[in-house]
């Protein structure tokens, strides 16, 4: 289908519902936008400040990966019933790695019969700009252990889209959420003007951030009002990645985060328990501050640890 003005943007539902990549129950991916910051990261003034104040904050603690599994899809589906009754929709941004396979619980019973599936409006966290059959592609992974067995909408599944340049993409997507906001798919937040997604579930990396917002990038404190982004020669390959952006992280209305690998809760705790700036290179994680509720998920041995700090 032709891009060739905005003006074509009126039928937005079919553009997302051409013909998929991958199985037929998935739309074609989607793009998201934003300027290539190029700044030098000394450039900036003083730095940004972490902070959790204002953020209700709660802790999940569980001796095993089953037992988080089973609260993680609990709380997605009562969040899930909440907004669809409150706003006719949820809207609900996925990250990559481990993540999705602790949604698995979601596609047993009760809630493959009780979760209202077609109110369900799926996005991305970040993105490679890979192709969507690629092993590494988030949106393949969400696919193939998640999406593929529930009964989503095909026009409700908002990937970007690979075969654009890397900041076509960036503002396609971002094009695309504005659209959103505006029809009331996604609620905006009142005191940033931003997307208010109901539900953001983040997994950790290893090394503490999140997306693929990274400490030392840039953009991190560029606040020239952009909800998406792309990093070009990214500390992870592939070289372009797209991701939201940290406000756009913070002005949810929940973030959870996960961690169930010993990996990744040595790096929770380590984040939690420390303090600074990005001269420290503090971890990205420590600077989620939702305008909502902000809740850990957590198994691993340092939970104990990051518990007592995030009571």
């Amino acid at each position: 289908m032709a891009l060739s003005s905005l003006s074509l943007f009126l039928s937005l539902r079919s553009f997302y519902s051409a013909r998929p990549i991958l199985p037929p129950l998935l739309p074609k991916p989607r793009a998201f936008s934003s300027n290539l910051l190029r700044s030098h990261p000394h450039h900036f003034g003083a730095p940004l400040k972490a902070s959790t104040e204002g953020a209700a904050m709660a802790q999940k603690i569980f001796d095993t990966e089953e037992a988080l599994m089973v609260s993680l899809a609990k709380y997605t589906a009562d969040l899930s019933h909440k907004f669809s009754v409150k706003r006719g929709s949820f809207s609900l941004v996925l990250s990559g790695g481990s993540l999705v396979k602790s949604l698995r619980k979601l596609v047993e019973p009760p809630y493959m019969d009780s979760v209202e599936w077609s109110k369900w409006h799926v996005f991305w966290l970040d993105e490679k700009t890979i192709p969507k059959d690629q092993d590494g592609c988030n949106y393949k992974l969400a696919y193939d252990y998640f999406l593929s067995q529930v009964p989503l909408l095909p026009g409700n599944v908002y990937a970007i889209n690979e075969a654009l340049s890397a900041e076509g993409a960036t503002d396609d997507y971002e094009t695309c959420l504005r659209h959103l906001v505006k029809c009331g798919v996604i609620d905006m937040s009142t005191a940033t003007g931003l997307p208010k997604f109901d539900l953001m579930l983040i997994g950790m990396d290893p090394d503490g951030h999140i997306a693929s917002v990274f400490t030392d990038h840039p953009f991190l404190q560029e606040d020239n009002g952009k909800w998406v982004t792309f990093i070009h020669e990214s500390p992870n390959p592939p070289i372009d990645i797209i991701t939201l952006t940290l406000p756009v992280i913070n002005s949810s209305a929940h973030v959870a985060i996960v961690s169930t690998s010993g990996h990744q809760a040595m790096s929770t705790s380590n984040s939690v328990k420390n303090s600074g700036d990005l001269d420290g290179k503090m971890p990205i994680i420590q600077w989620v501050s939702p305008e909502g509720e902000l809740t850990w998920f957590l198994t691993g041995d340092a939970a104990e640890t990051v518990g007592e700090k995030c009571v």
